[in-house]
This record gives structure tokens, C-alpha cells and sequence, in this order.
């Protein structure tokens, strides 16, 4: 029998729950499923669309990064409530009801990013 060593578990175990590879669709909610079968459908961003999942405020959201310059990020609850924009607009700090999330949020796991390139 193989016993690994201590760090190499932990060097997984961190990697895993880092955004090493995106989570199964299977695992995702239905409303999840929706929203990245709409990005899918549009023509591949710049940078490529992505969502995050974290922990914050003691609850699981999902992140969904701006494409662009001057555009809101979404936050969103784990029934796909949108929460806030954490970041993004003219001012660069979202809508100004999270302003917290940065420095809160825990446990970043890659759900989806796109995989097609332009």
C-alpha cells in the first residue's frame, strides 16, 4: 500500500478547492445550468465568461466576473437571486451593496469557464 505524504494531500486538497477544474454540470443548479447555456449561445467573450463559487456571509454565491471595462459583475445567491455587483461600473466598485466581498468571501471554487476560443 502507497501512503502519500502529508503536503501532497494538502497540496491537492488546496488545488481542488482552489479552481483547478471546474465543477461538474451535473452539480449545479438548474438556474446555473440556464445562465451558462445562455453565455454559451453568444459569441465567446473577452476575456471569456467564467463563474466562481464562494462562500460569504456565511451562505454559498456564485460569481460572474464583468466581460468589460465599465460593466457590473453579478453576485449571486444559491437560488439565483442576484445579491449585488460587486465590482465593475463607472466607478470600478460595483453598485456599492457588497463592498465586502472581496475581503469576505472564502472557499473559491471554478464552477464553469468557457472553453472555446476566439
Amino acid at each position: 500500500m502507497k501512503i502519500f505524504p502529508a503536503g501532497a494531500v494538502l497540496c491537492l486538497l488546496l488545488w481542488s478547492g482552489c479552481g483547478g477544474t471546474p465543477t461538474s454540470p451535473s452539480a449545479l443548479p438548474d438556474w446555473l445550468t440556464a445562465l451558462i447555456a445562455g453565455f454559451q449561445s453568444e459569441p465567446v467573450g473577452n476575456p471569456p465568461q467564467s463563474v466562481y463559487r464562494y462562500t460569504y456571509s456565511g451562505r454559498i454565491v456564485y460569481y460572474v466576473p464583468a466581460q468589460c471595462c465599465d460593466q457590473l459583475s453579478t453576485l449571486y445567491d444559491a437560488t439565483g437571486h442576484a445579491l449585488c455587483a460587486p465590482d465593475g461600473g463607472l466607478s470600478g466598485r460595483g453598485d456599492g451593496r457588497c463592498p465586502d466581498f472581496f475581503q469576505q468571501r472564502r472557499d473559491e471554487v471554478l464552477v464553469w469557464r468557457d472553453p472555446r476560443s476566439q
